[in-house]
């Protein structure tokens, strides 16, 4: 695939040596491309050499090549395993472009006979396994680690684009105005295949590494992207492309791609899983020997790689190049196709540092169809090892940038990015920039974004939404009209508007809201990092329990629930919030909240025996801190909230309230103290689980039961990762507690050595959840009538419980990438069976998109 055109440098220079008479000796020149005489494509790591010298060099990822020698020989051979060899004349003492098409040996299957069963493979005594192992021994003084110190200037380009395009969408009606555009189109990427650009982001950096105390410091100097901050989170959009595109370390034990991990096939359990075959051994331009090593999974539907090794035999055992891919019949979505290359240089002492990384993915639904390409480049230069740096220099934050300085023009990035552009990339900055002033694609983009964030542009400074709350339905309120809109930061860049009106049809009663914010740091409150001080105040209905992500409480699909539904509150709520989000994903919040609830539908609250003495309302008043640390979080920032997007690194959050009687009618005095923490933990071939560890306590005696802990309930249709999905609204109380949620992917681990579900492409999930808490007798009002009693069912049984010596535990199978985005679970509840109107089986659905 040829990607990347590379910087052409030096000069020619004469030779002269000399007694008497002076003798000039030329330099001669030889480039090109290699590519494959049937498909077309580039052939990477092809031997290129001088025919009875040590002299060579090998294409790179792009089947590019470069030779220059100063000696006198006419003729110049390609070498490549499975292909025959071709040797070609060349002029001497000038520069010229030879481009050569292999062609392979390989035969079909029916000129093959086999005439013994194959030999069975075996690690030992196998001399590819023995040189792994040496790779794998040798593995950790061959990384970046290994160095005191180390320096470098690194460039990143990371590109998308429309890959085969069919002429009905180029040359259709709808996008005749757009023609500039799809002329555009790059035909060197993919043989046979068309590749139109459409997002590119460039970045360069001087990157210092210090192995103690260990810290990687990154120094941003140039940045440059296509821009669609009209339309979506440009920030946002560059962190999920970053995040599908990782950096990748073929030293690490797993690497992580589009999402998952990979074993790497020099991992220490690498031979476990892989097979390895010595094919070839090559002769490098420096004269150091190499021995091509190919490796395959031994079971083909595990996410394992497959490909080509380059190991040095100088004693180091170091990985020169490599080529890798997956096989397949792996189960992978939406990635029809991709190659992984890693290119490495000498250093001072002999070792190899990755010089360049190029990952390449085609994306699309089905094959030969319109897709996706995407290619993330990497490259390193200017490599200098243990040269120290003054202590202080590595204080302060991992990754520096300074938006006001990186951002710059053209000839900086012709000047200092280490691969040119090609012609297609060069366009693609000024064509998006015009694409997006022209009305028509304005229009578009405006309709896609309501259809897709849900919000419709109002003007400049004004945007409607979001729409999938304009209508919805409950037993309290009924049918339940809703309109609002928020302020857009073209209005300023300090200041913030929410706002929105509701009516209930049934209980004919108005709900509304009105919220606003100001950011010190004068950035759109929705850039991180944010330090905000936020107001607003909320005359609204809730369902006690109830907790969403990423989701409004009266979104339409939420008003089908299963069974009874009519336990809510009328609330009126102030909130006051300063929040400030730091460089290294700390943050902080401190807040003040005053609370008035009110009970509705069925819900009642009264003290007593009987229901003789009710209570209207309750009145609070709180303080409150959290505390926040996402190490290397990334995440993408929605209209409205923000999408976090996992990584093996966990998150804490710490949060402490204290309610103090007496502020505006405040009737409690209460503290309380909780901590979750979540992590992504990966388990390689076995998937990967998401766990969140979770507990409460609240201080205080002779509080009302709707003050403490009503454990999150689910009523809905939908599985729901941090509710129980067969708890009731309001069945649990506790004053302290501590739970464990387990949500386990095998990412087709068993599913894909059944032939029928592998060729569905399903996977296999396992859920486990448990929460084990209670009340104190002084909280419990069973104990106490003076305390706001349970409520009950008109039978007289009661609907909300408390937790006691055994806890609440419910588990789920399911089934996941059903049409490649679509999870069914069977949940099972397995204690409090006894309490009236649950269900001991449930199904629930989800949808995520996932590769």
């Amino acid at each position: 695939m040829n990607g990347f055109k590379h910087i052409v440098s030096g000069i020619f220079l004469l030779l002269v040596s000399g007694f008497s008479s002076v003798i000039a000796q030329t330099t001669t020149t030889v480039k090109g491309t290699v590519t494959d005489s049937r498909t077309g494509a580039p052939l990477p790591f092809v031997n290129v050499f001088i025919p009875g010298t040590s002299i060579g060099t090998g294409t790179d990822a792009d089947g590019k090549y470069q030779l220059e020698v100063s000696i006198t020989r006419d003729s110049i051979r390609f070498a490549y395993m499975g292909y025959k060899n071709i040797t070609k004349k060349i002029n001497r003492g000038v520069v010229q472009t030879i481009n050569i098409q292999l062609e392979s040996t390989a035969k079909t299957l029916n000129e093959i006979v086999i005439k013994k069963k194959k030999e069975r493979y075996r690690n030992k005594d196998n001399p590819a396994v023995e040189l792994i192992r040496l790779v794998i021994d040798n593995r950790e003084k061959n990384r970046m680690t290994h160095f005191d110190y180390a320096q470098y200037n690194q460039y990143e380009k990371l590109e998308f684009a429309l890959s085969n395009l069919s002429e009905k969408i180029s040359n259709g009606r709808l996008t005749r105005k757009y023609k500039f555009i799809f002329e555009n189109q790059d035909t060197t990427k993919f043989a046979g295949k068309s590749i139109l650009p459409i997002y590119l982001e460039e970045k360069l950096a001087d990157v210092y590494y210090r192995r103690d105390p260990e810290k990687k410091k990154t120094i941003v100097t140039g940045e440059k992207k296509v821009s669609f901050e009209n339309f979506i989170d440009n920030r946002g959009l560059s962190q999920y492309l970053n995040h599908i595109y990782q950096d990748v370390d073929i030293y690490d034990n797993q690497m992580m791609l589009f999402t998952n991990q990979f074993l790497s096939p020099i991992a220490n359990s690498a031979p476990t899983f892989y097979k390895y075959y010595i094919a070839d051994t090559i002769v490098a331009p420096d004269s150091s020997k190499l021995i091509k090593l190919e490796f395959y999974p031994r079971n083909k539907t595990d996410l394992l790689l497959e490909g080509e090794l380059f190991i040095t035999l100088d004693g180091n055992y170091a990985v020169q190049k490599a080529d890798m891919t997956a096989n397949k019949e792996i189960n992978l979505n939406w990635v029809r196709d991709f190659h992984l290359y890693f290119d490495f240089e000498k250093t001072a002492d002999g070792r190899y540092f990755t010089s360049k990384q190029t990952l390449m993915a085609d994306f699309g639904i089905f094959k030969g169809s319109s897709g996706i390409y995407g290619e993330r480049t990497v490259s390193i230069k200017d490599m200098a090892i243990n040269q120290q740096k003054p202590a202080e220099f590595y204080n302060g934050a991992d990754i520096v940038e300074d938006e006001k300085k990186v951002q710059h023009g053209d000839d900086y990035f012709v000047q200092y990015r280490h691969d040119t552009l090609s012609a297609a990339e060069s366009k693609v900055y000024s064509n998006i920039d015009s694409l997006q002033h022209m009305k028509s694609f304005k229009r578009t983009a405006d309709i896609l974004t309501l259809l897709l964030a849900g919000y419709k542009q109002a003007g400049p400074y004004f945007e409607i939404g979001p729409v999938n709350t304009f209508y919805s339905f409950n037993p309290v309120e009924g049918f339940r009209p809703r309109l609002g809109g928020r302020t857009t930061p073209k209005l300023s860049n300090s200041l913030y508007f929410e706002g929105y009106g509701a009516y209930g049809l049934k209980d004919e009663k108005w709900k509304y809201y009105f919220g606003g914010a100001y950011a010190f740091n004068h950035k759109s409150i929705y850039d991180w990092p944010v330090v905000a001080l936020k107001a607003n105040y909320q005359h609204e209905t809730k369902i006690p329990g109830q907790e969403l992500q990423f989701i409004q409480e009266d979104n339409f699909l939420l008003s089908f629930k299963r069974g009874n539904n009519d336990k809510w509150l009328y609330n009126k709520i102030f909130n006051l919030t300063f929040i400030q989000e730091f460089e290294n994903h700390f943050s902080y919040q401190v807040g003040f909240k005053h609370w008035i609830q009110t009970p509705a539908g069925s819900l009642a609250y009264y003290k007593g025996s009987e229901p003789n003495t009710p209570v209207t309302e309750l009145t609070t008043a709180e303080f409150s801190t959290e505390l926040r640390w996402a190490p290397n979080e990334k995440f993408y920032q929605g209209k409205s909230f923000r999408i976090p997007l996992p990584n093996k690194y966990p998150i804490f959050t710490l949060r402490g309230i204290a309610g103090v009687k007496g502020i505006a009618n405040s009737q409690y005095n209460y503290q309380n103290l909780s901590l979750n923490i979540y992590k992504m933990c990966y388990l390689g071939v076995l998937g990967y689980s998401e766990v969140v560890v979770e507990g409460s306590n609240i201080f205080g005696s002779h509080l009302p039961y709707p003050l403490l802990s009503i454990h999150r309930a689910n009523q809905t249709y939908a599985y729901q990762l941090e509710s129980y999905n067969l708890m009731n609204f309001l069945e649990f109380v506790s004053d302290h507690y501590i739970g464990l949620n387990i949500d386990h992917h095998f990412n087709g681990f068993i599913f894909n050595k059944v032939p029928l579900l592998r060729k569905l492409k399903w996977r296999e999930v396992l859920a486990g959840k448990i929460i084990y808490g209670g009340l104190r007798q002084e909280n419990n009002p069973d104990n106490n009538p003076n305390l706001i009693q349970f409520s009950k069912y008109a039978d007289g049984s009661s609907f909300t419980y408390t937790l006691g010596r055994e806890p609440y535990i419910e588990g789920s199978v399911g089934i996941s990438n059903i049409f490649r985005l679509v999870r069914v679970d069977l949940v099972r509840r397995f204690t409090y069976l006894n309490n009236p109107g649950v269900s001991n089986w449930g199904i629930r659905t989800r949808v995520r998109f996932d590769f």
